[in-house]
């Protein structure tokens, strides 16, 4: 016991050293003070699970940047209030109004000083662990053992948060040692450079994914390792809005050569979108480590069926997509899992809270709780993009919602949160998890797939496009798209469908493959961003929204080229699934006849009355009327033809849908309905000028600015202070 609390002392004080006001101030324990501790394997991963405890609640990742800026911001994704109503949407849109207008410019404080807080307990045990013989051996042997793998691990996380940071703020100081503080700013071209070369380093010296019991895919794994570094080499290759302020020889490389660039438009405030000329050597590199990757994942690999039999309705699961999903609803590590951010039930997660399915509930002892659905999804991804036969659009966007006493309604498509709020997004449901946690809101314990093998597999793909390897890069495409189809529609939808593809267009349908696999996993913006497609994704998006709220507006519904109709009215009506199903949570179904199973992956928990215990759960009062049944979610149903007659003889009631968008009122409609289609249309990336470069970083904080002394200053417009 003494020891152990010796170990927390220690940690305690690393953790601590870090503070608003001296981020960058990192001391370096006595090899008294921690030698001991770094030559024992438990005793070094107690103090480096330390910074993995500040980076699972950093404000980076899951709350806070990501949750503000990546998972509400593509194409694919949107917020769900109204564009005035929060802060964070003039970041998340482009900063309409002038970066020199923004007057918060420490909206990214936490997630910055957290950061740091990370990379400092990292370069403690970096900086120790390099000046051993240990080290010296490690290097020249190159195998992994227990105290290299938690070196490795301690230089991947370092990375990981830089990977991060440079994402969020651009050019960022890079304090790479407990010994020698730097408090000025590096180009994001040489960090990304340094920590690709530092990964490398370190990657033989770990262990891969399941290989031991030091190598759970809830830390970080020589598997995870060569993934972070096709990250970082893409990002390092790809895209990016830098400055113009700061000299012509700031951002040069490892070797102190500067850099040339490819520019894409003019410049905007000090900021100009570009590539390095040399980016080729990037994407070698992230095929080199991809490659290895897929070959040896170790215990990570695509799920390419559903184990799970059939269901309750006597239908086969048959959705290995959603598969990948319940396995962490389930609060297992999934198996296509390669690294997975922890989260501890009854303490904290976010998801199914900010980014699954919504629900109206109480914050605790609700049916389910709360989740306010920050993550949302675009009606002309649901309704436009996907094809109708993929199976992975139903597991991904979510129509209903539950109300939190344990009934299902449809999601209402004016802005708001919980039932409010449009689209939402289906991946994470508390009502599939056994048992459901009903016990407080954001405290589900559901883990962050921070990294998984449908991303590594695409990512491969995506490299082999742009190196010119066609057969290479529709081989990995076809690995991920054959799941999202049935088998008698495979020569159809994915063989002929990629081998159509080449030049260009096979890159585009690569990445659209991801923007389908990876929705609401907030990866599509930077996507887009590092391959140089934000302007035209952004334009297209809104040339797509004009036009749905044009039909809305004009016809009460819009067709889109796939054949979809998106109206302004559905049918529904609650019915008792539980007496006339025998079930109440549905799975997957193709049958668009059947209104209460389709769209699938929505319903209600089967047993929301006895969780908890007897006279815990929901109280139903005689009432089981849980479910709701749709009809014309595809396809739009007059108003005032004999079918809508027919319907309403049947108990279903004509629901306003695609009508709460636009204001759409019919005659026979009392009260007021507001237009919200500006928040579909016009505020959606409303900062976006075309043929200039995108601001879409967070500025500096006033407390980095100002402890430099002169040396670290805000570029873009942002104000200084």
């Amino acid at each position: 016991m003494k020891r152990i609390v010796y170990i927390l002392t220690i940690i305690g004080a690393v953790l601590i050293s870090t503070s608003c006001k001296d981020f960058l101030e990192q001391s370096s324990p006595s090899d008294t003070t921690l030698g001991d501790v770094l030559s024992d394997p438990s005793s070094a991963m107690a103090l480096l699970d330390g910074a993995y405890d500040v980076w699972r609640d950093s404000r980076i990742h899951s709350n806070g940047m990501f949750y503000e800026l990546s998972v509400c911001s593509s194409d694919a994704e949107r917020h769900p209030e109204k564009y005035a109503d929060q802060e964070r949407h003039i970041p998340e849109n482009l900063y309409y109004g002038g970066t020199s207008a923004w007057a918060n410019i420490d909206i990214g404080q936490t997630g910055w000083e957290r950061g740091y807080s990370v990379i400092s307990t990292c370069n403690q045990l970096i900086t120790n662990y390099e000046a051993t013989d240990l080290y010296q051996e490690w290097i020249t042997n190159g195998t992994p053992t227990d105290l290299s793998n938690i070196y490795g691990q301690a230089v991947t996380l370092r990375a990981t948060i830089y990977y991060e940071l440079t994402r969020y703020f651009g050019d960022i100081v890079n304090q790479v040692s407990s010994l020698e503080v730097d408090s000025f700013l590096t180009g994001r071209d040489y960090i990304w450079e340094y920590h690709i070369k530092e990964v490398e380093k370190v990657i033989p010296l770990m262990y891969r994914a399941g290989e031991n019991e030091q190598s759970v895919k809830t830390r970080m794994t020589r598997t995870y390792a060569e993934g972070l570094v096709a990250r970082l080499c893409l990002f390092a290759g790809g895209y990016s809005t830098r400055r113009t302020d700061m000299g012509a020889d700031f951002y040069h490389d490892l070797d102190g050569n500067t850099i040339s660039f490819e520019t894409m438009g003019a410049e905007n405030n000090g900021g100009i979108y570009e590539r390095r000329t040399d980016y080729m050597k990037f994407y070698e590199k992230a095929k080199k480590y991809l490659t290895d990757l897929v070959n040896n994942p170790g215990g990570a690999e695509l799920i390419t069926s559903d184990p799970r039999g059939t269901g309750a309705n006597g239908e086969a699961f048959g959705n290995p997509f959603q598969y990948k999903f319940q396995q962490m609803l389930d609060l297992d590590i999934s198996t296509e899992s390669v690294y997975e951010i922890p989260e501890t039930q009854g303490v904290y997660s976010e998801r199914p809270y900010a980014f699954g399915r919504p629900s109206g509930g109480g914050g605790s002892n609700a049916f389910p709780c709360k989740s306010y659905g920050q993550s949302r999804m675009q009606p002309t991804f649901y309704y436009g993009d996907f094809d109708p036969d993929d199976m992975r659009r139903d597991a991904t966007v979510a129509v209903t919602c539950s109300q939190g006493n344990g009934r299902e309604t449809l999601l209402n498509l004016s802005p708001g949160n919980k039932t409010n709020g449009g689209f939402g997004n289906n991946k994470w449901d508390e009502n599939r998890m056994n048992p459901p946690y009903y016990q407080k809101q954001r405290a589900s314990g559901v883990n962050n797939p921070y990294m998984h093998m449908s991303d590594v597999i695409l990512m491969l793909a995506e490299v082999d496009a742009v190196l010119g390897d066609e057969a290479g890069a529709k081989e990995n495409w076809k690995k991920v798209r054959s799941r999202a189809f049935p088998s008698d529609m495979q020569s159809e939808k994915v063989d002929n469908y990629i081998n159509s593809k080449s030049g260009d267009a096979l890159l585009d349908g690569i990445l659209t493959e991801r923007k389908f696999e990876l929705a609401g996993e907030g990866i599509r913006k930077w996507d887009m961003i590092r391959n140089g497609k934000l302007p035209e994704m952004i334009e297209t998006l809104k040339a797509n929204l004009s036009a749905m709220v044009e039909g809305l507006k004009t016809n009460g519904y819009y067709t889109f080229p796939n054949g979809n109709q998106f109206p302004c009215y559905v049918w529904t009506k609650e019915v008792d699934a539980g007496s006339e199903l025998g079930y109440r949570l549905t799975t997957q179904c193709t049958d668009e006849s059947n209104p209460l199973l389709f769209p699938g992956w929505r319903g209600q928990y089967n047993d929301w009355e006895n969780v908890g215990g007897a006279g815990i759960g929901a109280k139903y009062n005689g009432d089981y009327n849980t479910n709701t049944a749709i009809k014309g979610l595809f396809r739009y149903i007059d108003p005032k033809s004999a079918e809508a007659a027919q319907l309403e003889a049947e108990g279903y009631v004509r629901t306003r849908w695609g009508a709460d968008i636009v204001g759409y009122k019919l005659s026979d409609e009392t009260g007021e309905f507001t237009d919200f289609s500006d928040e579909y249309s016009t505020y959606v990336f409303r900062g976006y000028q075309q043929g200039i470069a995108p601001i879409y970083m967070y500025p500096l904080t006033a407390q980095t600015i100002s402890t430099s002394e002169g040396k670290i200053t805000n570029g873009y417009g942002f104000p200084q202070q």
